[in-house]
């Protein structure tokens, strides 16, 4: 089971990895919404933002979301390591319920171009 340290750091390289997107991908990180991604097996929430092709996590809280961020993940930790290491496709564990993202319509449309 990934550790918390571990999801942290998956996010700083999928950030990384927004960063050097280009074209449509660099296009759809350029969102500017509020984030959150809730580590089910950890019972952890990572909050934050998607602004200028970054993630910025601003805060670690125990349990689910408080509140209801424009774009809200959640799946176990060691499913987000998979995704950011490239071992598992974030359409096929969407598609089987393994990840869960919500977000407005817009926002996945320009989403899907990332994911």
């Amino acid at each position: 089971m990934a550790t918390i340290e571990e999801c942290r750091s998956a996010l700083e390289k999928f950030s990384d990895n927004l960063a050097g997107a280009e074209g449509d991908a660099r296009e759809a990180a350029a969102l500017n919404r509020s984030l959150s991604c809730h580590i089910t097996d950890l019972d952890v929430t990572f909050v934050g933002r998607l602004e200028d092709g970054r993630i910025q996590v601003l805060d670690t809280l125990q349990g689910p979301p408080r509140e209801k961020a424009q774009i809200r993940l959640a799946m176990t930790g060691d499913d987000l390591v998979a995704m950011v290491d490239g071992d598992l496709h974030f359409a096929k564990a969407w598609g089987s319920g393994r990840v869960k993202l919500e977000a407005g319509l817009r926002d996945l449309f320009r989403l899907r171009k990332l994911l």
